[in-house]
């Protein structure tokens, strides 16, 4: 990811938790994170524990989330810097005689996000969390004139899988599939279709929902045979040659350890030699055999305008 892209998605999570954005620029978000957010970054478990038992307001912390540390830093170095405001005379007297002191500004602290950073990983991972499951209704893009008018909406179960090639070299993929719960058929690229609406968590007026033909396990049935089909396709002389570089690895292996074996003068120093054999084998193994994972990103359930 690219900062651009980062910083695109920063601002999107905390939009999506309801943070309050103090302030920002294509290199900087500052940030007064929201109950929701607290709770998923900042690891305040006895505060927020306190804070339930009191049924206390909170106060949340804040961030200053820097996505472009050099932009930012050029940018700042180019504003003014603010000089010290000076006491009147009225105001020294009073801080002589009450010894009324000015409370400093709280220090809000400062993060630099990018792609391998704790913060930036805890927020990825906090998106799969809370964001696994989403359920949205595309909003009509011209509204009916006449108010008894309805619209048909198909309801559609998207789902993105992560399909993982894995032997001593990795290959990932994206396949967003959905299903319509009123035909059965399915559609690649489902994402795609869906970043060109406008999507809401509430039903719009005048809509219906269509009644489903199939269930949502036969859905989830449909887009696992699809996806089947098209891995089957798929051009696997990849795992041949990491078979090839297994087989090379493991009787490299067996030539190392067969002499130490012969050499081995009593059968506690065999067994011994025998265990770090097997250790070695199962590494080789899991580095170099070739296999094809799957698994779910993330689904929803989105109903659609139209029938289909």
């Amino acid at each position: 990811m690219n900062t651009k892209q980062i910083h695109r998605f920063v601002l999107k999570y905390l939009e999506a938790t309801q943070c309050e954005i103090l302030d920002k620029s294509p290199y900087h978000i500052k940030v007064k994170l929201s109950q929701a957010a607290d709770r998923e970054l900042t690891n305040r478990p006895y505060y927020w524990s306190f804070i339930d038992r009191l049924n206390e307001t909170p106060e949340t912390m804040s961030f200053l989330f820097v996505t472009d540390e050099e932009k930012y830093e050029a940018t700042v170095a180019q504003q003014p810097v603010e000089e010290p405001k000076l006491l009147t005379p009225e105001e020294k007297a009073m801080e002589r005689a009450y010894g009324i002191v000015p409370k400093p500004l709280p220090r809000i602290p400062r993060e630099h996000l990018h792609f391998g950073s704790s913060r930036l990983k805890q927020l990825f991972e906090s998106a799969e969390n809370n964001g696994s499951y989403v359920c949205l209704y595309q909003e009509p893009q011209t509204r009916t004139l006449h108010p008894y008018d309805s619209r048909p909406y198909t309801v559609w179960l998207g789902i993105n899988y992560m399909v993982e090639f894995s032997c001593d070299l990795k290959r990932e993929e994206i396949h967003s599939l959905g299903i319509s719960l009123v035909t059965g058929h399915c559609q690649e690229q489902f994402y795609d279709r869906l970043t060109s609406m406008r999507l809401s968590p509430r039903l719009p007026a005048n809509v219906h929902i269509a009644k489903n033909g199939i269930s949502y396990t036969k859905a989830l049935s449909i887009a696992e045979s699809h996806l089947e089909k098209r891995l089957k396709s798929y051009n696997y002389e990849w795992a041949e040659k990491a078979q090839a570089r297994l087989q090379e690895e493991l009787e490299r292996l067996e030539g190392f350890y067969k002499p130490l074996l012969a050499q081995a003068t009593d059968e506690e120093q065999k067994l011994e030699i025998e265990q770090l054999k097997e250790k070695r084998e199962e590494e080789i193994r899991w580095q170099y055999e070739p296999r094809v994972t799957v698994s779910v990103i993330n689904s929803g359930i989105f109903h659609l305008d139209g029938i289909d």
